[in-house]
């Protein structure tokens, strides 16, 4: 993740909306209730063009619904130190006319707004959207749709936090018995039945101490067999590892038991691992916002599911056996260690939480994707990222492809006035996704 950036706080006081967009691909009629079908999936499903090589490297100007990417380690450019720029957003307040654009057929409306620093989203069993508002150190509840597309409630479930991003609910069923939720330095969990809108009494400390400082967010997921991984990033953006003792149990994924004992270092390498989720199948993916300073277009962020004990290079190599040239040639033997990751995403882009489109409404050739909330980079000449990504998947397995799915948070002077944060599908089948700059929470409907 990129140093951290928090918007100018709007305040705790929470305002529902009751506007909608209506650009030239979207419409009022209701979402379907049954999807068109379509043909067989393919790799680039969706696409209206398709970019690789040196092409699959762009900007904000070119970014747009239905352009799909292809990046490969052999498309890397070689390290370019003195070409590394700082080019942090301009913040632009958002118009009142100003809504994302998505692809054609679909819909975006403003579920919400008026949050501290509107961040990670998680639904319920029941159907309620938790989000964290990191910045105004609470979790909060969105529940219901009204027939706006606006949310019927929204409630503190919880504050008094520190820095909350992550959160998850125990045991990952139907009915669970906990809300799991990390603060920037240690994760709490409060009792919890479904439909609660707010705690049922104090949070109870599960892990007392995280490592602080650098990057703050602290991402939470169970596994099948009910441990519970917490990604911590890294304390730096490049540092010597053998001397540097402030990055022990950083750049990596940790396992506990669900009363918080430290179990192991479940994957290491990670520079940092905002996003987090489990598949269906038990899988563990992972978004990774990686290394800055080595040029424009180098290295990719990405996209990937993470092996138990498995090494992802930071600091020493990246995407594969590729060495920082900024450290010395210390430790050859993990060259062959370092795993190439399944998606690679462009480079700077910050990808931040990732959730999988586990809904019916949209066409079958989005459901079982990877959505991904791309942040926007700060380490490239002209800023991208600032969007919704979809990542393909055919037949469950990643194709490499992704899709620039919802832009327009970039104005065309260069200034922005969104930045995603927090995915999540709704019961209703809609998938819905935060942004910090606006501090909104956004819902995307298909209306064909």
């Amino acid at each position: 993740m990129r140093p951290i950036y928090l918007p100018m706080l709007l305040g705790t006081t929470l305002f529902l909306l009751s506007c909608t967009s209506n650009p030239p691909n979207s419409g009022d009629t209701p979402p379907p209730t049954t999807p068109p079908t379509t043909d067989t999936k393919t790799a680039t499903s969706g696409c209206t063009s398709t970019l690789t090589g040196a092409a699959a490297f762009t900007d904000y100007t070119k970014q747009s619904p239905g352009v799909c990417h292809l990046i490969t380690p052999a498309d890397m450019p070689a390290p370019n130190t003195p070409s590394s720029v700082t080019n942090g957003p301009t913040a632009a307040p958002r118009k009142s006319d100003q809504f994302p654009v998505a692809p054609a057929g679909f819909k975006v409306q403003l579920y919400a707004k008026g949050f501290s620093n509107a961040r990670l989203l998680t639904t319920a069993p029941n159907g309620d959207i938790f989000l964290a508002d990191s910045g105004g150190n609470a979790v909060r509840v969105l529940h219901g749709v009204n027939s706006d597309g606006t949310a019927q409630t929204v409630t503190t479930f919880a504050s008094g936090l520190n820095y909350p991003f992550g959160i998850a609910f125990y045991p990952a069923d139907s009915n669970p018995q906990y809300v799991y939720v990390a603060n920037t330095g240690s994760v709490v969990r409060f009792a919890y039945q479904n439909g609660d809108t707010t705690a049922r009494g104090a949070a109870q400390v599960i892990v007392p101490s995280l490592p602080t400082g650098g990057h703050s967010t602290r991402t939470l997921t169970f596994t099948k067999d009910n441990r519970l991984l917490v990604s911590v990033g890294s304390s730096s953006n490049i540092t010597n590892t053998d001397s540097d003792k402030n990055e022990v149990n950083r750049a990596d994924v940790l396992a506990y038991t669900p009363d918080g004992t430290f179990l192991k270092q479940y994957a290491t390498g990670l520079r940092n691992a905002v996003g987090l989720t489990t598949d269906a199948s038990g899988n563990i993916w992972v978004s990774v916002n990686e290394r800055d300073g080595l040029g424009d277009n180098l290295p990719p962020d990405y996209v990937t599911r993470i092996s138990e004990d498995g090494f992802y290079g930071w600091p020493w190599y990246y995407i594969g056996a590729n060495p920082d040239p900024r450290l010395p040639a210390s430790h050859p033997e993990l060259a062959g260690k370092t795993i190439v990751p399944d998606v690679l995403l462009q480079p700077h882009f910050a990808p931040l939480q990732i959730g999988f489109y586990s809904g019916t409404v949209f066409p079958s050739i989005y459901q079982g994707d990877i959505f991904v909330a791309s942040h926007g980079s700060w380490n490239k000449s002209v800023r991208g990222g600032y969007e919704i990504l979809r990542v393909i998947l055919v037949n469950g397995q990643p194709s490499g492809y992704f899709e620039d799915f919802i832009t327009g948070f970039v104005n065309s002077d260069g200034t922005v006035w969104g930045r995603p944060v927090g995915i999540t599908t709704g019961a209703d089948g809609a998938l819905y996704f935060s942004d910090d700059a606006s501090n909104s929470v956004w819902r995307v409907t298909y209306t064909g």
